[in-house]
């Protein structure tokens, strides 16, 4: 029979509860929370996702997350079990790896070693939606119907959507930090109807802000914090596992901001290894922005899961006196990720590393991307960015096998895009409008 409960993540508490609990910290040692799971048949994983994808009749099993809810059966504890999945029409999740060739040659890798992942075809337009999916299922098992959320854009888009589901029709709250959203997610957050709520700071200012919040009133909180939120993100590997015909990657690399995908990644990883369903675990790549990479400084001093044998009190100081994250890839604009000690863990169990990527290399990675005919937005360049940086270093190596997550839509930050592409300073793959007269003699001149 399949058991879910919560667990501290440090092995010296190890303190548990039940998934009735929308506690998102140990109440022992403020520790950060894992969903695990006891009971899992492992030899009906791949049959049952497969026989779910030919299903499209159901809207959980068109759904790509929900494909594969027996490796995330948390809502099997509650009694009306599969009437509590929230999905938006199951239109979440349906991406998978494909080949993008001038992306690969930029990065220096055989087209045919390496796949990409363009989690902004998610509805909203990226890879919060997986997450939201398993995170709105859990409120629904409580019995929530408020929500709330901080934001630099993505996951305000996100929760708005979720909750304005004619399904759901939960409230929702979004704290952003004072001008430090993307026009066009703001755009997609204000159309869903949430309350809106512009703190006078960065995002980590209205991190802060939420959660204390969501403690004091009782509000359901949705950030990456909340560990089922990471079980709907454990499912973009799950695509990645079956997409390249239930093998291994040899790498992953994705964005790092506040390092939840990372963590993510890594437990579903971990977990297919536990179950005897894969005879190894890829490497997984953090790419921070360089103007906030506190993650990446950390690990660079000497930051390390140790078997769980941290010095809290230091990294808390060292988060306490952060300086302020500036890059233009918003998405990952984050100094004080809260993922911090699971993503360190992640790093232990795949022999991880991180890396930064300055704000020239991602939007130079991005202007790579759409010359394929696909997109991303700045933020999610950082991962192309970060496969060239670790191929130059000659840690990937051309015989690797590597697979890329885009997290982001292209359109999410439009803004971005028309200044590399239209700035005095012409970028190396700036594409600026040719201004011809309106006549017919010129215009076939200037075509030629």
């Amino acid at each position: 029979m399949v058991h879910a409960q919560l667990h501290c993540i440090f092995p010296e508490c190890d303190a548990r509860y039940t998934v009735d609990s929308d506690a998102n910290e140990c109440k022992e040692c403020k520790g950060l929370l894992d969903v695990r799971y006891t009971g899992i048949d492992a030899s009906t994983v791949k049959e049952l996702a497969q026989l779910r994808r030919m299903n499209n009749a159901n809207v959980q099993d068109r759904s790509g997350v929900w494909r594969f809810r027996h490796l995330l059966p948390f809502y099997l504890e509650h009694s009306r079990k599969e009437q509590n999945l929230v999905s938006l029409d199951g239109m979440e999740g349906n991406t998978w790896p494909i080949h993008v060739t001038r992306a690969a040659e930029y990065a220096g890798v055989p087209s045919e070693n390496v796949w990409f992942q363009f989690e902004g075809n998610n509805p909203t337009g990226s890879f919060k939606d997986n997450g939201m999916a398993a995170a709105f299922t859990h409120a629904k098992m409580l019995g929530r119907t408020y929500v709330a959320c901080a934001s630099t854009g993505n996951t305000s888009a996100s929760v708005a959507a979720f909750a304005a589901n004619e399904l759901n029709q939960m409230r929702a709250a979004v704290f952003i930090g004072d001008g430090k959203i993307a026009r066009g997610k703001l755009a997609k957050t204000l159309a869903y109807d949430p309350t809106v709520l512009q703190i006078e700071g960065d995002f980590d200012d209205a991190m802060a802000r939420v959660l204390e919040v969501s403690s004091n009133e009782g509000i359901y909180l949705m950030n990456s914090v909340n560990p089922f939120r990471l079980e709907g993100q454990k499912t973009i590997m799950h695509r990645v596992w079956e997409g390249l015909d239930w093998n291994v990657p040899d790498w992953v690399v994705v964005p790092g901001g506040n390092l939840g995908n990372c963590s993510a990644f890594g437990k579903a990883w971990h977990e297919l290894y536990e179950l005897g369903l894969t005879q190894k675990m890829p490497r997984i790549a953090v790419i921070n922005a360089q103007g906030a990479n506190m993650f990446y400084q950390l690990v660079q001093q000497g930051a390390c899961w140790n078997g769980g044998k941290v010095n809290r009190e230091h990294y808390r100081q060292a988060f306490t006196h952060a300086p302020k994250a500036h890059t233009r890839a918003s998405a990952i604009e984050i100094n004080r990720p809260v993922n911090f000690y699971k993503a360190l863990r992640m790093l232990e169990w795949t022999n991880g590393v991180v890396r930064e990527a300055t704000d020239a290399e991602m939007l130079e990675a991005q202007a790579v991307v759409t010359r394929n005919g696909y997109g991303c937005e700045p933020a999610s360049a950082a991962t192309l960015a970060g496969i060239k940086k670790l191929r130059e270093e000659g840690l990937i190596k051309k015989t690797d096998r590597v697979v890329g997550i885009f997290t982001g839509h292209l359109l999410n930050d439009a803004e971005a895009l028309i200044e590399y592409h239209t700035s005095e300073q012409k970028n190396l793959f700036s594409n600026q409008p040719v201004r011809v007269q309106n006549s017919l003699d010129r215009i076939v001149q200037a075509l030629r």
